[in-house]
């Protein structure tokens, strides 16, 4: 009888673990850390190809970022200091590059975006490389607060 309830108590953690990476993405550590200079450079590159054009060359979103369009979307924000991206922990950021931002999940309900999902275009590699440039533009107590939110369980 107590090897079945460890044997399920198992099984359970195992599908709670996977419905986790399924829904928040797979970043190869909790924290995807700025400080890796190689991992900086590559994003830096990811960035400039696949996301600059809506969120800017310097991470400054587009203007009026906070002011709806006239289709009821918001401007892409930006990914500086300035910014929200820093409210989120790395699992979420990963989930919002990969899908977009999903109503329910990543939005709230009836939230309608611009946001592209990226997952068919870039590599979990590429997704943790340009998230790792993005937050190292972040000024050090929002990288603290955002590196706390991504460590917690």
């Amino acid at each position: 009888m107590q090897g079945k309830r460890i044997a399920f108590g198992l099984a359970a953690v195992a599908i709670a673990g996977a419905t986790g990476l399924f829904y928040f993405g797979n970043p190869s550590a909790p924290y995807i850390d700025p400080a890796d200079v190689a991992l900086v450079a590559r994003g830096k590159d990811v960035y400039t190809t696949h996301c600059a054009a809506c969120h800017g060359a310097a991470l400054e979103g587009q203007p009026e970022w906070r002011k709806r369009l006239p289709n009821g979307r918001l401007p892409a924000p930006p990914h500086d200091g300035s910014g929200h991206t820093w409210h989120h922990p790395d699992a979420v950021l990963v989930d919002i590059v990969k899908n977009g931002l999903v109503p329910g999940r990543t939005a709230p309900d009836g939230y309608q975006s611009d946001m592209p999902a990226y997952a068919q275009v870039l590599s979990d590699a590429d997704i943790e490389a340009v998230l790792a440039f993005i937050k190292s533009a972040w000024p050090p107590e929002a990288l603290a607060m955002q590196k706390e939110l991504s460590q917690r369980k």
